[in-house]
């Protein structure tokens, strides 16, 4: 039975990969510092016989080697999430994101662990203005958080280059769904706006609105990563994928259909819009179909309901 590192296991989207690779029978092994991941995204996995925690911190190269012994390979989920967080705190950013990626490959490379996928972000697409984004035409960065995923796939593609690594990434585009951080100052939109209008109260939308996204619930970016953890097809390694839906909704469209979910008719309070953010995001996601299989098994309307059910439990609205 194969084994498999996860790191940043105890976050959102890593959560529900180990939710998913225990599922499939593999051994997984989780490693994650819970400075942003959460203890009970992982408690439901304690005593599954193929579970094992590690608690350690990316940054530390010793923590890193010790958690890539005798697994077959690394799922990269770990990093300092939020554009806006990395525009305050750009160093740590730098120290987790690309410090702490150098770190695990590294600690692939002298462990002889040869398949490495890791998370990218719709982010790299930068000023490129063109719709639907393609993986061979990104723009410059708009902020470090998006210069730090930018540095991690040239990594990736020089490991790969250098040293024969099998690597993989996947350029998230604005994933939602179960365990996703609804608290804290750089918390995602679309929890919080479950969370306000649960309590009666009108939820802040920066600038009009107007901006869209590809929203991907997150057993899409699930499904992707156990097709880049599986896949035997050498053409489909060394490359770069959107993982995404291929549609895009406003977040004024996301908000109206949030308040017909929950019933409520309150409007929302617009402000300023927010430093780095792009104003729109839409993928093509061909290639992640023709090359790894990746077909979304949840539309933006399937995943939107589960979502607001998920959260609904946890602030204690059923």
């Amino acid at each position: 039975m194969k084994k498999i590192l996860v790191t940043g296991g105890a976050g959102f989207i890593g959560s529900n990969i180990v939710e998913k690779l225990l599922q499939l029978d593999y051994q997984v092994r989780v490693l994650d510092n819970l400075s942003s991941g959460k203890q009970e995204n992982i408690d439901i996995f304690i005593d599954h016989p193929n579970y094992e925690f590690v608690l350690g911190d990316i940054r530390n190269y010793e923590d890193c080697l010790k958690a890539c012994q005798g697994v077959y390979a690394i799922n990269h989920q770990a990093a300092m999430g939020s554009v806006p967080r990395s525009i305050e705190f750009p160093i740590a950013t730098n120290e987790n994101n690309i410090d702490g990626f150098l770190n695990m490959l590294c600690a692939a490379r002298e462990l002889s662990i040869k398949r490495f996928v890791f998370a990218s972000s719709s982010s790299v697409y930068g000023d490129e203005p063109n719709l639907p984004k393609v993986e061979d035409k990104i723009g410059k960065p708009l902020s470090p958080y998006a210069v730090t995923k930018v540095t991690n796939e040239v990594y990736a593609d020089v490991f790969a280059k250098s040293y024969g690594m099998e690597l993989i990434g996947f350029r998230y585009f604005n994933i939602f769904g179960p365990r996703q951080d609804p608290n804290g100052q750089y918390a995602a939109v679309m929890p919080l706006f479950i969370k306000s209008l649960l309590n009666n109260e009108a939820p802040y939308i920066n600038g009009d609105g107007e901006q869209s996204r590809d929203f991907t619930y997150v057993d899409n970016a699930v499904q992707a990563n156990i097709l880049g953890l599986t896949t035997t097809d050498s053409g489909a390694l060394n490359q770069i994928y959107n993982i995404a839906l291929g549609e895009r909704y406003t977040i004024n469209q996301m908000y109206d259909a949030i308040c017909e979910i929950l019933d409520k008719d309150i409007p929302a309070i617009h402000r300023e819009p927010r430093a780095g953010d792009i104003r729109d995001s839409l993928a093509n996601i061909s290639k992640a179909k023709n090359l790894l299989g990746y077909q979304p098994t949840h539309r933006f309307v399937d995943g939107l309901p589960l979502t607001v059910e998920y959260f609904k439990k946890v602030f204690n609205f059923l």
